[in-house]
């Protein structure tokens, strides 16, 4: 008998053990009984009250309800006590507290009252401004569910407030937006019936001071896209938005008495002037003013890419442009962004600037180019990517290794570059004078015509290269191996970007102006020329800056009008 108790013994301390050690839960936390009311206090109060219970078991409560309605369990103080707050389901009758064994009634029923609210016209503030905090003090504020602001002069609908805080003696609302410089305040509350509003002709009035914005800015000129546009009034941090027609601007900077924003740009505007209504927008959208009725933002023809800087291979990174997206980009960013196509590896060349790529590959790389020293002369030179099979295994990405991999292949895009000399082709003087000036309006058939026949570009014969080096664009300035920075230049480039086609340099019949997919402008200002002379045959850190023009669309031959 001895042993079998000692074996029990240890058998129930065991599982006792087992028990506490596997279920996390505690004691408190598992309901043993229903809840009991004993009592309650006040016996009476209207919606929003506070009801203190007290009985037991009220640890473990999940739900409460005043006459069947649904009311709110603000705190359990203890196992003795809690307290709800009346909300407008509550109904006049028994308080009954639920949890997971059962639920708990009390003997006594309590009564809902349903008074008014009244604001003391002490309490009311003489005025209050447009989005701040009101205190509106009184009496049965609690029972409010809405604060509505209604404009004291024509008027219909008021807008309701946020509520921050209440109770029996006070509210605090958020000011909401208002028509007009004064307004009515009325509320919402629930009389037992339904929700009701308090009469508007005794509600209390107050100046809501709105901080309207007034542009006075009357003038304004056509802008282009990008352009920033100045205003100029009062309150005008106040504006949320402007709007171009139905197309958001980004504002730039705004004070009170200033307001800056850029001229958007957007597929619905058209190439020319696009005529717009110019608005701003205020008072979380509610009020939308037209500043102008026709606003007239200009398209331009043609891309215009201004103080342009590219770097040569080595020393700086950033090398390549494309005149189609108006980007310069690091060489870090070659195989992804520039010339994905070259970057697999393809063989994109069968020589110089003929593309054996699929034409779907060649159109999904934009154009872009390059500067690069010359082996032969150690000077700097103008490269189109598909000119050369080793030229862009030299540019080096910020860890110092080839942006190719040491491999020697084309790049992707035959461009080629015709420099303007109106000194050895008076032909070119009145276009090279007009790129010089920025009064190039559009690049297209008409501007730009291209006869075949005759290897003309605007009646100008040009003589091309893919990689005209400085002997030619900068020859009285150039000196290898001699340093020097901030060189100013004059030197303007007719630039053609070709089809998949490419261009045949060494054909009998070889035509600059033949199977040309766009045409840009190039105008290098100015240029730093870095070069070291030896075995290196490197440009070091030489740049040039540039402005650069470019036709939006690819050309097309049958718009050609034939003279």
């Amino acid at each position: 008998m001895k042993q079998y108790r000692k074996w029990t013994l240890a058998a129930l301390f065991a599982c006792l053990f087992f028990l506490c050690g596997c279920d996390s839960t505690s004691m408190k936390d598992v309901a043993i009984s229903s809840p009991e009311v004993l009592s309650f206090s006040p016996e009476s109060g209207s919606i929003g009250s506070e009801v203190i219970v007290t009985g037991e078991y009220l640890d473990d409560v999940v739900s409460a309800t005043i006459g069947g309605g649904k009311v709110t369990i603000l705190q359990k103080v203890s196992n003795q006590r809690l307290s709800l707050k009346v909300t407008d389901q509550a109904r006049s009758g028994k308080i009954v507290l639920t949890n997971s064994i059962g639920e708990g009634v009390s003997e006594a029923e309590f009564t809902l009252e349903y008074p008014a609210p009244v604001v003391s016209q002490t309490g009311v503030p003489s005025e209050v401004e447009m989005g701040n905090n009101l205190l509106l003090s009184g009496s049965h504020m609690n029972v409010v569910s809405a604060v509505l602001f209604t404009a004291a002069e024509g008027g219909t609908a008021g807008n309701e407030a946020e509520i921050v805080s209440q109770n029996e003696n006070e509210i605090v609302v958020k000011v909401p937006y208002v028509e007009s410089d004064r307004a009515v305040v009325t509320f919402k509350y629930f009389n037992g019936t339904g929700n009701v509003e308090t009469s508007s002709s005794s509600a209390p009035q107050l100046t809501v001071k709105r901080y309207e914005p007034e542009v006075t800015t009357t003038v304004f000129e056509p802008a282009n896209v990008g352009d920033v546009v100045v205003l100029e009034g009062t309150y005008l941090n106040k504006i949320d938005k402007v709007l171009v027609g139905d197309i958001e601007c980004k504002i730039m900077s705004k004070t009170e008495s200033e307001l800056q924003f850029v001229v958007p740009t957007s597929d619905s505007f058209k190439n020319g002037d696009n005529i717009v209504p110019l608005k701003i927008s205020y008072f979380d959208g509610r009020e939308t003013p037209v500043l102008a009725e026709e606003f007239i933002v200009r398209v331009a023809f043609v891309y215009y890419w201004e103080n342009k800087t590219i770097y040569a291979q080595a020393g700086e990174t950033s090398a390549f442009f494309s005149p189609e997206t108006g980007l310069v980009y690091s060489n870090d960013v070659w195989s992804k962004d520039v010339d994905p196509i070259a970057a697999a590896g393809k063989n994109t060349c069968k020589t110089a600037n003929i593309p054996v790529v699929p034409e779907e590959d060649y159109n999904s790389v934009n154009p872009y180019f390059f500067i690069s020293g010359s082996s032969s002369k150690y000077n700097l030179a103008i490269n189109s990517p598909a000119n050369s099979n080793g030229q862009l295994k030299n540019f080096k990405t910020s860890d110092k290794a080839s942006i190719t991999g040491g491999s020697s292949y084309y790049g992707t895009p035959a461009l080629s570059f015709a420099y303007l000399d109106p000194e050895a082709n008076p032909n070119c003087a009145e276009l090279v004078n007009n790129v010089k000036i920025g009064n190039i309006k559009n690049i297209d058939e008409k501007t730009f015509p291209l006869d075949v026949g005759k290897k003309t570009c605007a009646g100008i014969k040009p003589s091309v290269s893919a990689a005209p080096t400085t002997d030619i664009w900068a020859k009285e300035e150039f000196e290898a191996g001699v340093n020097k920075t901030n060189v100013k230049l004059d030197a303007v480039f007719l630039v053609f970007y070709y089809n998949v086609k490419g261009y045949d340099n060494k054909a009998t019949d070889k035509n600059p102006v033949r199977d040309v997919k766009r045409i840009g402008l190039m105008y290098i200002k100015s240029a730093d020329f870095k070069m070291k002379e030896g075995t290196e045959k490197d440009p070091s850190a030489s740049s040039i800056t540039f402005d650069m023009y470019w036709q939006k669309q690819d050309y097309d031959y049958s718009k050609v009008q034939v003279q």
